[in-house]
């Protein structure tokens, strides 16, 4: 079976190049049009024009981290419903706990697998 993510809108939120290259390089195979951003500021001011259909976002960055970014996405009522998928290096049952808290969907560990991104999109993107 193979995937057809055509049309859909990704957003990478990483502080760390290599991630956010690894990760475009992944998607844009997946037919995905993919949209970076290296913090939550900077994700914050992309959301509102680009309109992701699914949101990746490290947890540890600077000046807003992933946590912060998720609650403020999720608090925004036009993308309250945007699937936020949390990445973190850490594999902790507080790390996970905490992002369930802040709204979101699912939390992949880096590095992670390209079944794992697209399992991830294919889940929160279903129907």
């Amino acid at each position: 079976m193979t995937d057809n993510f055509q049309d859909l809108k990704v957003m990478v939120i990483d502080d760390s190049k290599t991630i956010r290259r690894t990760a475009e390089t992944l998607l844009k195979k997946a037919g995905c049009e993919v949209i970076t951003a290296t913090d939550g500021f900077d994700a914050l001011a992309k959301i509102a024009d680009t309109k992701p259909n699914i949101i990746f976002v490290d947890i540890m960055m600077p000046r807003l981290d992933g946590y912060q970014t998720c609650a403020l996405i999720k608090n925004n009522s036009a993308f309250k419903s945007t699937p936020v998928i949390m990445l973190s290096s850490k594999d902790g049952l507080f790390d996970k706990a905490k992002g369930r808290i802040v709204g979101s969907d699912e939390y992949l560990t880096k590095p992670f697998s390209k079944d794992e991104l697209l399992g991830a999109i294919r889940e929160h993107m279903a129907g």
